[in-house]
């Protein structure tokens, strides 16, 4: 831990207590606008007062470093964990030490580079199904682009990841909204509406949860029941059901089972899902894009579908994907709670503060990303000279807690775009605001309609 000099005891600025009621109220209309105004107003660190609350604000590449690669171990995941935790249990997005660490090793090896490269295949098929799909309702109605992202990514998670048709479960995409809204509800809150009220999104909330207990439920009951049941597999379900037939306890091991499948479930199919609409929606906006990506895809691909080496050969599609993760980073928001006084960018943080880190306002820092609120793919191009620090640009985080699934999902956006853009192009109906909706959670709700065109 850092050595703390009576200098460092020095706290960040940040409004006055008596401005809470307002600051309240304005980060529950849209913290995010909260967040680039502080920042703007008092520097890379800011100190929030919320209530019984006070929140400390970092938002330098250098005070990423230190949180997340530095000093990982002060920091456990903070504001918001209580919430997911009613939904994802112990898994590995909210599990913390040894606990995490047994996680991580059972799961990591699913998510070698090598043997995500045997997964391509796969990939490609079912992004080439999605825009044959697409390409039929070429001249019609808008399709929800949303939703087709959301079905799209739950198929490439089965096929690759668990070795099963999540096909086969109906609505397990509503189930995912379903606790997210509520998830999201309560961190928006502040915990202050008991969770007893019999509010209607408390009654979906836990019908999806349900839900989603019963398909992790019936993938571990199908997997056992197959011929050798999960000896030799590489499958995330036959790891977890070889890992948790150590537990002496077979209420433990079901649980654990529960919390890392539904824990990938939601966490494997919903970010890259939300990229792929921010994607598509950009796209739109920016038709000399477009046009670029278009004309690669086809320069590259051809007729065929995509393999695994065309990953490096579409260099273009993958400078989108990245800058699509800049402006909306898949996970905006980064919480934490300090479990010892620390010192971050010469700022005292004591022990037991609630500190954020927010990608989606270290991602346009005007001091890194020169006119950052403009959509330029360009900006990461190899080819191009960038003094730009490692840790100004974290759409996976960074440290120990990494995505484990960063490959996988750069891939499967890659083959989306490529094959979607080499057959339609897409656009919003007459009408449609430029921005969908307020960002709260950087997330498109309730779909994004878009009519489809021939390329």
């Amino acid at each position: 831990m850092t050595a703390l000099t009576d200098r460092s005891r020095a706290r960040p600025p940040g409004p006055s207590p008596i401005t809470t009621p307002v600051l309240l109220a304005r980060m529950a209309r849209n913290r995010l606008d909260v967040m680039r105004t502080v920042s703007a107003r008092y520097g890379d660190a800011v100190r929030l007062p919320l209530g019984p609350k006070t929140l400390y604000f970092f938002n330098h590449p250098d005070h990423a470093k230190h949180v997340l690669a530095e000093n990982p171990g002060n920091y456990h995941k903070g504001i918001g964990l209580v919430h997911a935790r009613r939904t994802l249990g112990d898994g590995l997005l909210t599990s913390e030490g040894e606990l995490w660490h047994k996680q991580r090793k059972v799961i990591q090896p699913v998510f070698q580079p090598r043997r995500i490269a045997r997964q391509a295949g796969a990939v490609a098929e079912e992004a080439e199904r999605m825009a044959a799909r697409l390409h039929r309702a070429v001249g019609g109605d808008p399709v929800d682009i949303r939703h087709e992202m959301t079905e799209l990514t739950l198929g490439v998670l089965g096929r690759t990841l668990l070795d099963a048709d999540l096909g086969e479960f109906d609505g397990i995409g509503a189930a995912f909204e379903a606790v997210q809204d509520q998830a999201i509800f309560e961190m928006m809150s502040l915990g202050t509406v008991p969770t007893w009220v019999p509010l209607p999104r408390q009654r979906r909330f836990r019908r999806a949860r349900a839900e989603l207990q019963e398909i992790v439920d019936r993938l571990v009951a199908y997997r056992r029941s197959q011929p050798g049941g999960a000896e030799g597999r590489d499958d995330v379900v036959s790891r977890l059901i070889q890992s948790t037939s150590e537990e002496r306890d077979p209420r433990v091991a079901r649980q654990r089972m529960r919390d890392e499948l539904v824990t990938l479930l939601l966490a494997g199919h919903e970010t890259t899902a939300s990229t792929l609409t921010w994607a598509f929606y950009l796209l739109d906006r920016h038709h000399e894009v477009w046009e670029r990506v278009h004309a690669e895809a086809v320069e590259v691909l051809g007729d065929r579908t995509p393999e695994y080496e065309d990953l490096h050969r579409l260099k273009y599609t993958a400078m989108v994907v990245d800058e699509v993760m800049r402006l909306y980073p898949p996970v905006w928001l980064l919480p934490r709670v300090a479990q010892g006084d620390d010192e971050v960018g010469g700022w005292h943080v004591p022990a037991g503060a609630d500190l954020v880190l927010c990608p989606y306002t270290l991602h346009r820092h005007p001091e890194f990303w020169p006119d950052p609120d403009r959509f330029d793919p360009t900006r990461f191009d190899p080819d191009r000279p960038s003094d730009r620090p490692r840790y100004a640009f974290i759409p996976f985080g960074a440290g120990p807690r990494f995505c484990v699934g960063n490959h996988l999902g750069l891939m499967e956006a890659v083959f989306v775009i490529a094959c979607v853009a080499r057959r339609v192009r897409l656009s919003l109906p007459a009408g449609q605001p430029v921005v969908p909706e307020p960002m709260l959670t950087l997330r498109v709700r309730g779909g994004l309609p878009m009519h489809v065109h021939e390329a």
